[in-house]
């Protein structure tokens, strides 16, 4: 008998399961301890009993989980005599609506595009952020709304696509998979994976209009020019700053769509740099938080930086914008002025290895920085 907890790495995997139809194997990590993970995913495919300690009902079923696919498209998919735990978490009306009575595609492209939205979501869950789209409000197009969040949500690209009944939503969503709204914010959610992404910049500008207009309608919100990019590690970073580099079209460039692009690799560190995308106006709390009035550019300089002392150009690296930074180095590749960039102790491998010798490289203790701004990571399965 296994006991469905709420919070427990059952539940987790439940709850995720219920919002994105399938996980792939190889990242299970990101929803907990992986040897822990990968025995409970083998308990499951055989026959148990599922207790839920909170009703004292009891599901005795031939597996909970089915496993297919080889390599990285080995997939974990929720097996549908299971489906009655969905009422334990609120969710079965949803799934079933959401994925036909329990029928996941499982075409190539579908299960890489359906990994990357459960990736992305195993890190907003593990960030706090609120990602249920069984419990957050719906979205509409058809009047103007002031919706307030009671915490950062994220919604899938599938479910933005849905609103409204404009047929072409169905092709504006190529590459992000999907959009998180934090307070006055929202941003693009992308997930490149262990790769480089090639973007289609038609599609993203498309994908940004569409987004916008949502975030309009029901937040309020005129403007989006920030996107959180997720990647195995700074190595893919370093390769999609590069690749990006090098489209002489700079109106359709990543970072020609989006001004301010945040790149959070999938792993611990990560989460903990995912955690400061809640806070309201993050970018210039963090300011506020470095440097005092006088020092500070306020956006006005002749080029990307954000405080002038002492004869030296510093730029903050604290919210990881791979944007800023792109342009912040094509001045100095250029000009080389005396410059230091500001950045967490994890970030400075990436740093050195992009920058090279451009700039001093000076870290801010991460603890330090959570502290200061009274950071706690929210956890969404807390009861309230």
């Amino acid at each position: 008998m296994i006991t469905f907890r709420t919070g427990s790495l059952l539940h987790r995997l439940i709850t995720l399961l219920a919002s994105v139809g399938e996980f792939p194997t190889q990242s299970l990590r990101l929803l907990g301890n992986e040897r822990e993970l990968k025995e409970l995913t083998a308990k499951l495919t055989q026959p148990q009993t599922i207790r839920n300690p909170q009703t004292g009902e009891s599901l005795s079923l031939t597996k909970v989980l089915s496993v297919s696919g080889k390599g990285k498209y080995k997939t974990i998919r929720l097996y549908k005599s299971a489906i009655p735990i969905l009422k334990w978490i609120q969710a079965e009306e949803y799934y079933v609506g959401a994925f036909r009575s329990h029928k996941v595609s499982g075409g190539i492209s579908h299960i890489e595009r359906n990994h990357r939205v459960a990736e992305s979501i195993a890190m907003f869950m593990g960030a706090g952020f609120e990602f249920r789209e069984y419990k957050i409000p719906q979205l509409q197009v058809s009047e103007i709304r002031q919706m307030k969040l009671s915490c950062p949500s994220f919604y899938s690209a599938r479910c933005l696509k849905q609103i409204g009944n404009n047929e072409t939503n169905k092709t504006m969503f190529s590459r992000a998979v999907g959009a998180v709204f934090a307070g006055s914010v929202c941003y693009a959610v992308y997930n490149t994976r262990n790769a480089v992404m090639k973007w289609c910049g038609k599609g993203e500008c498309k994908a940004k209009l569409n987004t916008l207009e949502i975030a309009r309608m029901n937040f309020g919100i005129n403007d989006l020019d920030s996107a959180i990019l997720f990647g195995e590690s700074d190595d893919i970073a370093v390769a999609t700053i590069e690749e990006t580099e090098r489209n002489e079209k700079l109106n359709l460039r990543f970072d020609g769509i989006y001004g301010h692009i945040h790149f959070i690799p999938m792993n611990e560190t990560g989460l903990r740099q995912l955690t400061l995308f809640a806070i309201p106006d993050l970018k210039e709390r963090l300011l506020d938080l470095l440097f005092e009035p006088e020092q500070r550019s306020y956006d006005c300089g002749v080029f990307e930086y954000d405080a002038y002392i002492n004869g030296v150009y510093v730029l903050s690296y604290l919210d990881a914008d791979i944007a800023r930074l792109m342009r912040f180095k094509s001045v100095q590749d250029k000009l080389r002025y005396k410059c230091e960039v500001l950045c967490f102790a994890d970030q400075v491998s990436f740093l050195k290895k992009y920058l090279d010798k451009l700039a001093e490289i000076r870290v801010i203790e991460r603890d330090a920085v959570e502290s200061a701004l009274n950071l706690k990571r929210r956890y969404i399965f807390e009861e309230n």
